[in-house]
């Protein structure tokens, strides 16, 4: 623009010292002289502050099309859906009694050394050797993976229940490190109180029936309670009848 400017105000001074030479008036030279060109318009400048449409819409694309190939992903079995977050281990596992729950939970809590909720892979690698089963490398993750359902790579208290579960229904190969783990698992056997058993399974059993055979007497004794309590109810209904027979 600058440029276009200064050679336009050159040729008009050139337009004028020839004009003085060929005795023309610098005004009638003037009129012969081709009207300058219109300068174009500036082009309207967007704000700095204005977002692009494109970069919502890109990360719009990338959201929509993780989720599409996990969905397809969960249909084609290579995914399994996510669970709720809220566990509940009475409910999703009520073949096991309360009392062998907490046990496996102190378990648990006992090999979580990093408190975080989940049994890693050297943590597990601890856990196997301190029963005397050590599993080698690909061992360990081929015992998470049989129970990995989020894919995180690591033991959820869930999944270490999810053990117990599959060994109980014999649903875990005998060259398996997760049987291996619920077989030497005697600290359940111990704490459920059982004698004489040869291993979980049958103390399993026995911790089943024991458990049907005390809600049998404990509602056995709130019944005895509730005669007692009736007796005494008709006892202390007779004396006031007596007394009022006395005192009229």
């Amino acid at each position: 623009m600058a440029s276009e400017e200064l050679a336009r105000k050159l040729q008009r001074r050139l337009q004028r010292e020839q004009a003085q030479e060929g005795g023309l008036e610098p005004a009638s030279q003037a009129a012969f002289a081709p009207e300058p060109a219109p300068e174009p318009a500036p082009e309207p400048e967007l704000p700095a502050s204005a977002p692009t449409a494109s970069a919502p819409t890109a990360s719009a694309d990338a959201e929509l099309s993780a989720q599409l190939s996990r969905r397809l992903d969960i249909n084609e079995g290579a995914a399994r859906p996510r669970r709720c977050k809220v566990f509940n281990p009475y409910t999703e596992f009520p073949e096991f009694s309360r009392r062998l729950i907490k046990d496996l939970e102190r378990m648990f809590k006992l090999y979580d050394s990093g408190r975080d909720g989940f049994i890693d892979l050297m943590e597990l690698k601890l856990m196997m050797e301190k029963l005397g089963a050590p599993q080698t490398h690909l061992g360990l993750k081929s015992m998470i993976k049989e129970v990995d359902e989020d894919f995180d790579g690591k033991l959820s208290f869930r999944e270490f229940l999810l053990i117990f579960h599959k060994a109980a229904a014999g649903e875990l190969q005998e060259e398996s490190g997760l049987l291996a783990l619920a077989k030497l698992s005697e600290i359940d056997v111990a704490l459920e109180g059982v004698k004489g058993a040869k291993d979980f399974f049958e103390a399993k059993v026995y911790a089943l029936s024991s458990a049907s055979k005390f809600e049998a007497e404990l509602k056995a004794e709130q019944e005895e309670r509730k005669r007692e309590e009736e007796k005494r109810r008709l006892r202390r209904a007779a004396f006031r009848e007596l007394k009022a027979a006395f005192s009229a």
